[in-house]
């Protein structure tokens, strides 16, 4: 029913041009619509006595200053719109708190309607993190009893069992009985995002498979800055494959841990491990790409026979230390060298295997000049800069590569992840891409970047692909990181922003298709690499982007409802 008229809001208008097929398949349309009643719910504002609309059935709810909301049949807009009274009339729009928004951009509201809605029941999610707050309501059933098959925490080497964990919530002697705390809260946030049931907030900040069960690790703290090792992780991927094995239960898993460390092209034994262990059960491996988009960490180039090419590397002051890594194909021969802040050259390094030194002023360079693995053909020349006291010396380091016997010439360096050096250590002419973190590399992990759902663009911090070498397309797909709403350990929410809560998204939608399949027996073997092309599949296309699959987001963003197969008919 097209109307135009100067007095209905842009959007408006278009709503009522729009048919009943477009309406429903755009939720910025339809807002606001009542299809039992065929009846719009519209603000207006106005000026003068509109009592008369009650006694045409169109009931008024008047507003303070002139404001009102009326509840019209659509075929008598015109008529209100005709009103001399009326000076300006809009729909609603959605109101969202984030982590609604998140919901609502990844398509979940049409599956989980009804009464044979998914929820996640019959299926594990499974968060390897930094604990979890068990005592939250988000993580309790409606009795007071706990979600939490099991809760093992490494620092402590206790696995915790549902039992025990209820004892502790029903006598209130936690610290006692169950004495495991997430002293960060990003496990928790997690765990909320992929599984929360949002009873803190009267379902409002529900997460995405509210009713499954969750099995939580707590990754043990090891080490100088009392950072996981990739050892607990892998200890962790061991335990929660089997123990949903044992509980006979589909396995959604969250990873939302990485490092910058190694060639990536998913050979590291960390993830050619993570690939074996997604073959076990019916299990799917969800794993974050990490914040290091924008952190200036990698750099990359192609070095040309007889020429010599240089990438700048800032070192900021008070760099208490870094390693810095070159990786290359075994089939160039390269000349690599380093040019200090002033200007003097150390090297070539050596190209035989094993350690070097060089040194500069108040800094040592140890370096180890690597040849292929068994299992990688790439080769690494890995440079760590030591303080010879507090800090390495300052100011642009170069780092030259020419080359000799070039079959590829490409290379890349890496430096540490962005939270753990200075500020200022950084590349002066960085190469964005490949900056995904290990192990979302893996060729079976379901990497997930970020991407901001109230502006539907690509968050740029989001770690991007592909995978080295290999052009494995890395991510899989993105869904929403900037924002969001989750459960605070200690008690309510805090809002969060990073891939690490963007990946629970997808563990949660996971845990949803394996009900569906699963569970429900529409597809047994829905997990592993058919539910990262169920979600591929699924995944929403950007106008803007272009191309697709990218580096940026992959195949597009997270959305349940089209990932079903078929007409997505929940059964």
């Amino acid at each position: 029913m097209a109307v135009n008229s100067q007095k209905l809001e842009d959007l408006l208008n278009l709503s009522l041009d729009a048919d009943e097929e477009e309406r429903e398949r755009s939720p910025s349309l339809q807002t606001g619509y009542l299809p039992g009643e065929k009846r719009w719910e519209l603000i207006v504002r106005y000026f003068g006595d509109i009592s008369r609309l009650e006694e045409e059935n169109i009931p008024v709810e008047k507003l303070l200053g002139g404001y009102g909301i009326i509840t019209v049949p659509e075929d008598r807009i015109p008529y209100i719109a005709a009103m001399p009274e009326i000076e300006y009339v809009e729909k609603p729009n959605r109101l969202f708190f984030s982590a609604a928004q998140g919901r609502a951009a990844s398509c979940v509201s049409p599956v989980q309607q009804g009464p044979g809605g998914l929820t996640g029941r019959g299926v594990a999610v499974a968060v390897i993190d930094s604990g979890i707050d068990y005592t939250h309501p988000d993580f309790c059933n409606e009795d007071g009893t706990t979600r939490i098959l099991e809760l093992w925490d490494q620092s402590l080497g206790r696995v915790f069992s549902e039992e025990e964990i209820n004892e502790a919530l029903r006598t209130g002697e936690g610290s006692r009985l169950v004495p495991t705390a997430d002293f960060s809260g990003h496990g928790t946030a997690v765990a909320g995002i992929a599984a929360g049931n949002g009873r803190a907030s009267g379902g409002r900040y529900r997460g995405m498979a509210y009713e499954s069960s969750i099995l939580a690790v707590k990754l043990g703290s090891r080490g100088e800055g009392a950072f996981p090792w990739t050892t607990e992780l892998m200890r962790a991927l061991d335990y929660v494959v089997r123990r949903a094995r044992s509980f006979q239960l589909p396995l959604a898993v969250n990873v939302s841990f990485g490092n910058t460390y190694g060639s990536h092209d998913g050979t590291s034994l960390l993830e050619t491990y993570l690939d074996a262990v997604s073959g076990y059960g019916r299990t799917s491996i969800i794993v974050g790409t990490g914040n290091e988009g924008v952190g200036n960490g990698h750099a990359s180039g192609r070095a040309l026979p007889g020429e010599e090419s240089r990438t700048e590397l800032a070192v900021g002051a008070y760099e208490t230390g870094f390693g810095l890594q070159l990786w290359k194909s075994y089939v160039d021969e390269f000349s690599v060298s380093l040019m200090t802040p002033s200007g003097r050259i150390l090297g070539p390094v050596e190209p035989v295997m094993g350690t070097q030194r060089l040194r500069y002023g108040r800094t040592e360079i140890l370096l180890y000049h690597g040849f292929p693995s068994p299992y990688s053909q790439a080769q690494e020349i890995y440079f760590d800069f030591i303080p010879e006291r507090d800090y390495v010396d300052s100011g642009v380091w170069q780092v030259l590569i020419r080359g000799e016997k070039v079959v590829t010439g490409r290379y890349d360096l890496w430096l540490p992840p962005v939270s753990t050096v200075n500020s200022s250590t950084r590349f002066l002419n960085p190469d964005p891409e490949i900056t995904l973190t290990v192990p979302s590399t893996a060729s079976m992990a379901v990497s997930v970047g970020a991407y901001d759902s109230a502006y539907q663009t690509y968050a740029d911090f989001s770690g991007r692909g592909y995978t080295r070498l290999t052009d494995q397309v890395k991510p899989d797909l993105a869904a929403p990181g900037v924002g969001i709403t989750a459960p605070r350990a200690g008690g309510g929410y805090s809002v969060f922003t990073g891939t690490s809560f963007a990946a629970p998204f997808v563990t949660g939608a996971a845990a949803l298709l394996m009900e569906w399949g699963i569970v429900r027996g529409n597809d047994p073997y829905l997990y592993g690499e058919k539910m990262k092309a169920y979600l591929r599949r699924g995944a929403r296309r950007f106008a803007g982007e272009g191309t697709w699959p990218n580096r940026r987001l992959g195949y597009g963003a997270l959305c349940v409802r089209d990932s079903l197969p078929g007409d997505g008919a929940v059964l």
